[in-house]
């Protein structure tokens, strides 16, 4: 399987891992069901075309998911065409309410002062470390002094990274590194590896099945798979501070929806893969996306997306990347709303959905 076969979804990919891409002209599509809503607030939603990742997003308006929540609240909402590798930032600043992304990515952001809160995980895994098929390491515990190739240095895998690289006892804060991260476009990594420019790298889904296929890669480490990620919600629902305060019930509408579409991609992968494709919402090979969808939980959780961003903050607190002057409770009250009406999953089971 070539890479060049992946290469429209990459760029979504690469999008969620925190790259640059140009979405192109930003419109707003205003549901009609919820025209009825009483009052003027429009709940802004930020989206985008092109990512595998952003299966939940695409299948909750899809579905009629984000249609049945807001006009149960009695609220109105628009889906706002964006790009997202600016989509926190928008957020942030009150230009729309809410998005979704790679916690891991956010967290250096949230640190120094970034205005979202997260509010439920809609997966996990889809992040993966490779070296080159006869190369002598074999874990992340033989990396020391080497060489990595990532796809930003403010990447979410560098921030897994760091944090398995600390448990193996190698330095990985911003005083004691003890490595080499080395930046590269998504595209070039699998290149800088098999030509020798770097010793491992780090990839996100599809490039990373792909150039596991094409070039025959060593996998070192799978967020999938580890002991330590397996349970973790890479990727995030999320809202601004200010939406969640003022208007939590669109808050928790819009949770609910997206918490609902991440359980019909558990139940249904290849039925979420054809929708995207069939709706433009994602190019590729429906086996191969079906595969991928299949291959990570997206089982959602309140709780658990909780549980990833205390335990990612608190470990980089000890590893030195961010400062211990914050209280860790205090602050993940602030960057994690949980809402009365929201439950902490839900589970599709014979075409119904089933709050857990």
């Amino acid at each position: 399987m070539k890479l060049k076969k992946f290469a429209a979804i990459m760029i979504g990919t690469a999008i969620m891992a925190g790259s640059l891409c140009g979405c192109g002209k930003t419109e707003n599509k205003t549901s009609e069901s919820t025209e009825k809503a009483s009052d003027g607030y429009v709940f802004k939603i930020g989206t985008a075309n092109g990512s595998l990742c952003l299966a939940p997003l695409h299948i909750a308006a899809d579905n009629g998911y984000f249609d049945e929540e807001f006009e149960a609240a009695g609220i109105k909402y628009e889906l706002v065409e964006i790009d997202l590798s600016n989509a926190a930032d928008l957020t942030a600043t009150g230009q729309i309410d809410a998005s979704l992304g790679l916690a891991g990515s956010l967290l250096p952001q949230i640190d120094n002062g970034l205005e979202i809160a997260f509010t439920g995980g809609l997966h996990t895994g889809c992040t993966k470390y490779y070296v080159q098929k006869n190369s002598k390491i074999e874990s992340v515990a033989d990396l020391k002094g080497k060489k990595i190739g990532v796809p930003s240095l403010g990447d979410s895998s560098v921030i897994a990274l760091k944090r398995k690289l600390f448990d193996v006892g190698i330095g990985a804060g911003t005083t004691n590194m003890e490595v080499e991260l080395i930046p590269y476009a998504m595209t070039d990594l699998p290149l800088a590896l098999d030509n020798g420019a770097v010793d491992a790298i780090a990839l996100h889904d599809p490039v990373a099945y792909s150039a596991e296929q094409e070039y025959g890669f060593k996998k070192i480490l799978d967020l999938t798979e580890d002991e330590k990620f397996k349970n973790e919600y890479c990727c995030q629902i999320y809202v601004s501070i200010d939406s969640a305060k003022k208007h939590p019930e669109a808050a928790a509408a819009y949770t609910r929806a997206l918490l609902k579409a991440s359980a019909f991609v558990q139940a249904k992968p290849e039925e979420a893969a054809k929708l995207q494709i069939d709706n433009k919402q994602c190019s590729g090979e429906l086996e191969v996306n079906s595969l991928l969808l299949g291959s990570y939980n997206y089982s959602p959780s309140v709780s658990g997306a909780r549980k990833t961003f205390k335990d990612a903050y608190s470990e980089l607190v000890r590893i030195g990347d961010f400062n211990d002057d914050k209280d860790i409770e205090v602050f993940t009250e602030e960057h994690f709303k949980i809402f009365d009406n929201v439950p902490d999953s839900f589970v599709f089971e014979n075409g119904n959905f089933k709050e857990v």
